[in-house]
């Protein structure tokens, strides 16, 4: 089984078979590029945000719309380039995942398996769902990390640029969602953690780079209405004045941590067993999990990076103070935190390492169940008109693909909805 004082992985046997599993999945990642568009309520508001833009206005945008305009810069140059379809977001979203790993496996480079590593992202079932959706979660995943590898590098070999590119590469995560905010908190603190007492003779030597830094940060607080931080912070005052109670926002985020682990969504779950059990059940599991890691990112002795730690230090307190419930909010530091688990050491003690493989083999078995749902639906056009976003968008969709709606109940069709389907849905 597990080798004494060997990483969270499978023997050395098992370590070529687990590559040929990456190459399958990699193949079944490839496959679902082929999926139609997938709608969802936030990827609307983005299509909206680039229609205003390049064209007019659709009568049901917000132009008070607070989404970041990162992603929707993207979604406007593959629009100018004729080739805004399914096919090039869902394969620009695996150029991003596969970005994030290798900077993820370039700062962990004590694995002893990476292949491992990258088994625990790509069988994430919140992996898997918006690998195939047009959002902004794995742009932001490739900025953030991109990132964090080169503030990584540059403790390395102190050259200026690679911090620079530390801090570019940090405002392009800012500009693509604003939780990059707790990216800019821990390059800070990464630098206060490189220097301590040699803070000031820096500072003193690179006077043009500190003040280039103070300038951004200036730049983000007087354009802050712009860069929607305005809007972020009212909404978040709006839930917690509608009657959010932080006890319910913790509940929230340690179910999302429990999905997470356990490799299945609240949704999925709910069936045989009540609801109120099921939601308990990942609340336990997903406090058991939270302390799991914290004990062993931020207690064990361990050779992960400083910068690694302070962001997903920043990242977790931020999130577990966001007053909305979604584990998709978590996909951007997934490969970190498989990271952390894949180069964790336990020195032979069974009573860990065999819960720890009954966890995996459950995770696996989840995973491998969401990539094979994945690949059906999108394979499938009438599968697909159901199930996806829970057939919010059934009868749009079965217009779409076969002329009219299916469904002997339908009653009304959107018609923003089918304008992004016969625009971008296009093979």
């Amino acid at each position: 089984m597990l080798k004494n004082n060997a990483n969270l992985v499978p023997g050395d046997r098992y370590v070529q078979a687990m590559k040929w599993v990456v190459y399958a999945l990699a193949a079944l990642y490839f496959v679902n590029c082929f999926t139609p568009l997938r709608i969802h309520y936030d990827m609307l508001r983005y299509f909206s945000i680039k229609d205003c833009i390049e064209t007019v206005c659709p009568p049901t945008a917000d132009p008070h719309d607070y989404l970041p305009y990162g992603y929707t810069m993207l979604l406007l140059g593959l629009s100018k380039l004729g080739i805004l379809r399914s096919f090039s977001i869902v394969f620009i979203n695996g150029l991003y995942l596969l970005g994030g790993l290798y900077f993820v496996r370039k700062v962990f480079t004590c694995l002893h398996a990476p292949s491992f590593l990258f088994v625990l992202v790509l069988l994430n079932w919140t992996i898997i769902k918006f690998f195939t959706h047009p959002l902004s979660e794995l742009q932001y995943l490739f900025f953030s990390l991109a990132s964090v590898y080169t503030f990584y590098a540059y403790t390395q070999n102190k050259k200026i640029g690679q911090l620079l590119m530390a801090f570019g590469f940090a405002a392009l995560a800012f500009l693509t969602r604003t939780v990059g905010i707790a990216l800019v908190a821990a390059l800070c603190l990464g630098l206060l953690w490189e220097y301590n007492e040699q803070l000031i003779g820096l500072i003193r030597r690179n006077k043009i780079l500190v003040a280039v830094i103070a300038a951004c940060l200036l730049g983000i607080l007087f354009f802050s209405k712009q860069l929607g931080l305005n809007h972020y912070t009212g909404v978040m005052s709006k839930q917690f004045s509608g009657g959010v109670h932080f006890s319910e926002m913790l509940g929230w985020h340690f179910r999302e941590w429990g999905e997470i682990f356990l490799n299945i969504s609240v949704a999925k779950a709910i069936g045989p067993l009540p609801a109120p059990m099921i939601i308990g059940l990942l609340i336990a599991a997903g406090i058991f999990m939270l302390a799991w890691f914290v004990f062993i990112c931020f207690i064990k002795k361990n050779r992960i990076p400083f910068i690694v730690k302070a962001y997903l230090f920043c990242y977790m307190l931020l999130m577990f103070n966001w007053p909305f419930s979604d584990p998709r909010f978590w996909v951007p530091v997934i490969p970190l935190i498989a990271a952390v688990i894949a180069q964790t050491t336990y020195n032979g003690n069974k009573w860990i390492k065999r819960p720890l493989i009954l966890l995996f083999t459950v995770y696996a078995a989840f995973g491998i169940l969401s990539v094979g749902y994945m690949t059906y639906t999108s394979l499938s056009k009438k599968v697909f008109a159901k199930t996806q976003a829970a057939g919010v968008y059934r009868n749009e969709y079965e217009t779409h693909f076969f002329g009219r709606p299916l469904s002997d109940t339908a009653t009304h069709i959107d018609p923003f909805v089918m304008s992004v389907l016969e625009r971008y849905d296009k093979r």
